[in-house]
């Protein structure tokens, strides 16, 4: 999974980010919500594979409509913490 953290933050524990990098993990960077640039691993650069996942790879494709997504996303994120566990729905 990408973690998106803040410039600051990022700035913050960069030392740390290069070793989980290294590891491969990926990071997205963000200013003011929106993401600005992405820290994954120099191979994975290299090749031109660096590309987001998941939902955030549609963060392109929504042109204007994408600017509120992060916010979007991070209310829904809230939203299924607070869920509680619901029935299957009975289908038949």
């Amino acid at each position: 999974m990408t973690e998106m953290l803040s410039v600051a933050d990022a700035k913050r524990r960069f030392s740390e980010l290069i070793d989980r990098v290294q590891r491969g993990e990926r990071f997205v960077v963000a200013r003011r919500g929106r993401p600005v640039l992405a820290l994954v691993p120099a191979d994975e650069a290299e090749r031109g594979t660096a590309e987001p996942r998941g939902l955030l790879s549609l963060v392109g494709a929504l042109g204007d409509e994408g600017d509120d997504f992060y916010e979007v996303m991070m209310d829904v994120y809230r939203s299924r913490q607070k869920a509680r566990s619901r029935p299957v729905p009975d289908i038949e």
